[in-house]
């Protein structure tokens, strides 16, 4: 195999998540040019410098942002967002809350999964775009449902004073009135039963989230593809081939789902509504049209006091 004019033999191994426009590449249906890959399916999202077995994989993008902040160039990222997603969704309350609003959240006992997350961060900049002070607001960072591990909710930032660390589950805690809203990117046990006591804090979440995209132009960066420096070092084209798989795999499964769209009732009508309101790729790759929510990661990490100086765009994805 060859790439970029380079003949290569080698072998690396990335962990990410099962993500489906990652499939492709798991079955061989997408295969990489130039090298071989050992593609793992995590779980959860691997903590790649802690396993030497691993070339790179899923990273969290404000944890990696952060590092490089503070001088650690020992991941380089890729401008491969394999999760993104609008944040409006992720706000919960319980059914009968009388909660409606972004801003009525002024003051509020909120319990949320992780501080520094990408997500959270996200979901932290919606408030206060809403004019909702963050410093007024009882935080509480905690399981969604208690006993879950093998998730780093602290982070490498010390935590403001109105914020506490709890092992109970937050699922529980709203339900008993100890939070009046939790954020979290993945619904509690559950929520799509009628009887789940829990609803989105926004009516209409779906219409809040067009109007956000329309006003920024981007669907939020979550995590990333990142490379450890040394297999990147041995392979300075590695970056690149891998990012080109990725693509081709999100292309090709793009074209199976709008070709197989029978896996859900409503997907085909969602492929197509997606593709009227984003364009042909609704979570482009590259360092180009990732600029602009790149730079908005970076300054909402500064402005929410989780990076302690202002990280310049072309800081993220430097070589």
């Amino acid at each position: 195999m060859s790439f970029g004019g380079f003949v290569a033999n080698i072998r690396i191994r990335l962990a990410l998540r099962d993500w489906d426009h990652l499939v492709p590449v798991q079955t061989g249906d997408v295969r990489p040019d130039g090298f071989e890959l050992d593609l793992d399916s995590r779980a959860g999202t691997p903590d790649v410098l802690s396993e030497p077995g691993l070339d790179g994989g899923e990273t969290s993008f404000s944890r990696y942002v952060l590092g490089r902040a503070a001088g650690d160039d020992r991941l380089v990222g890729l401008p491969v967002f394999v999760m993104r997603g609008f944040r409006h969704r992720c706000v919960l309350v319980r059914s009968d809350s009388e909660l409606t609003a972004l801003e009525e959240l002024k003051d509020a006992r909120i319990g949320l999964t992780g501080w520094p997350d990408s997500g959270n961060t996200w979901t932290r900049a919606l408030l206060r775009a809403a004019g909702v002070d963050l410093g007024g607001i009882s935080w509480t960072v905690g399981p969604l449902v208690a006993g879950e591990t093998g998730k780093d909710r602290v982070g490498p930032v010390p935590f403001p004073d109105n914020v506490s660390l709890t092992g109970e589950g937050l699922a529980d805690g709203l339900a008993d009135g100890r939070h009046d809203a939790i954020m979290t990117p993945f619904m509690p046990p559950g929520f799509f039963t009628p009887r789940s006591g829990f609803r989105h804090l926004l009516p209409d979440h779906q219409a809040a989230e067009l109007a956000y995209y329309r006003q920024t132009g981007f669907v939020p960066g979550i995590h990333l593809v990142t490379l450890k420096r040394e297999s990147v070092e041995r392979h300075p084209w590695l970056p690149q081939a891998v990012q080109d798989l990725f693509e081709r795999s999100k292309r090709h499964w793009l074209a199976r789902r709008r070709l197989l769209a029978d896996t859900t009732p409503w997907l085909l009508a969602d492929l197509a509504a997606t593709a009227r309101t984003f364009g042909e790729d609704w979570m482009p790759y590259g360092a180009g049209p990732n600029a602009a929510m790149v730079a908005a990661f970076c300054e909402e990490l500064h402005a929410q006091g989780i990076s302690n100086r202002r990280i310049a765009t072309e800081e993220v994805f430097a070589a």
